[in-house]
């Protein structure tokens, strides 16, 4: 009997499925969400999972950047530092991301995870998020987007640049030679910094769920890079270098689900059903799993609307809250913290305008009124 050996493609997909599991496990159990994050931050002044996420950021680029350091990963072949500088699809992909996913009550992977302890709202926004992602990469969507958002894209090479990393841009602007030396400090500086700045909010401190959100969503996101960037570099079989994100994975993967037999698996498709199963495991084991459909004609018109924009903008951005804002900024990609601060706008303006709008106010003056708002430093709602 010949010795079963499994290729470079199948390993690393489990192991991207295993990873994937585990985050859908965690995050169902501590409700890691970064849309609730905003909503906590702007409504109760609480900074308890806006902590985890900034904590999981932290942990992503002190992680990655040792990976890279120690020469068990190359991001160069990362999709985040491509010279190829797209700032019109950072900026409004992760504005209408953010607006998306507060109108589908959560991003891609939020989603996901309602899905797993039986969300059905939620499949609904999957499976608009997945066709819209995948007709903006491939389809007719995918014409504005090359006319259109990637029409002004700037190429950093003609400029003497190999990359957007933010090490190779300073040291350029610094006359520095050593990028490298300035890529391990700047790790430290901004991974150690938001480690710092999360484990300076009391809420978050006193969390145990969310300190174990920021811990593994961080891991889970370095994993993802050791294995795709390790595991799975092969001279015969290459696997693209990537990490976690649930955007054109989950329009990737309705492909996979409808053409099985003509298709392989890849790590994003493995990961995305990977969070589902790791959902659905811990709503079953905790007795958490419930039904749940829409209640009213509003609230799926929200969501399908949310779901599109999700789609659509994720894809323009290169990423949603996970795949920009925590595996993006692992690669200290300048475009990533673009879309990051843009996913964060998108998402706040959108719930000011909805909470001026229950006063029936007036869109322009929902707007207008959140945006004076949000110029305004953020307070807690119980200070004077």
């Amino acid at each position: 009997m010949e010795d079963f050996e499994l290729a470079t493609v199948h390993v690393v997909a489990a192991s991207g499925f295993i990873l994937a599991a585990v985050f859908g496990f965690v995050a169902n159990r501590t409700n890691f969400c970064t849309m609730g994050a905003v909503s906590d931050l702007l409504h109760m002044g609480s900074r308890g999972r806006l902590g985890a996420w900034f904590f999981a950021m932290g942990v992503a680029i002190l992680g990655t950047q040792t990976l890279h350091a120690v020469g068990l990963v190359d991001l160069e072949g990362a999709i985040y530092l491509t010279p190829n500088f797209g700032w019109l699809g950072y900026a409004v992909g992760g504005v209408t991301f953010g607006v998306g996913m507060t109108l589908a009550a959560g991003c891609g992977q939020r989603n996901l995870v309602r899905l797993g302890g039986g969300n059905l709202k939620a499949l609904v926004v999957l499976l608009v998020l997945g066709i819209t992602a995948y007709a903006t990469l491939r389809g007719l969507l995918g014409l504005a987007r090359i006319a259109v958002f990637e029409a002004p894209n700037v190429d950093l090479e003609l400029h003497g640049f190999e990359d957007q990393g933010l090490a190779t841009l300073l040291a350029a602007a610094l006359g520095m030679e050593d990028a490298d030396t300035l890529r391990t400090a700047l790790a430290v500086l901004l991974g150690g910094g938001l480690v710092a700045f999360a484990l300076a909010q009391s809420t978050f401190r006193r969390s145990f769920d969310d300190l174990l959100a920021g811990i593994v969503v961080g891991a889970v996101v370095t994993g993802g890079w050791f294995v795709t960037g390790y595991i799975g570099y092969d001279d015969f079989e290459p696997v693209p270098i990537e990490s976690m994100t649930f955007v054109a994975p989950t329009g990737n993967t309705i492909s996979y689900l409808m053409t099985f037999t003509g298709s392989t698996i890849n790590f994003g498709i493995a990961a995305v059903l990977g969070i589902i199963v790791g959902s659905f495991v811990h709503a079953a084991v905790s007795g958490r799993f419930r039904i749940e459909t829409f209640s009213t004609r509003s609230e799926m018109v929200s969501h399908l609307a949310g779901g599109f924009l999700m789609g659509f903008g994720g894809v323009l951005a290169l990423g949603c809250t996970i795949g920009q804002g925590v595996t993006g900024v692992s690669t200290l990609a300048a475009g990533s913290f673009i879309a990051l601060v843009s996913i964060l706008f998108g998402s706040a303006i959108t719930m000011k305008v909805e909470y001026h709008m229950l006063d029936d106010m007036g869109f322009a003056a929902a707007l207008g009124t959140g945006l004076k708002e949000l110029a305004m430093p953020w307070r807690n709602p119980g200070e004077s």
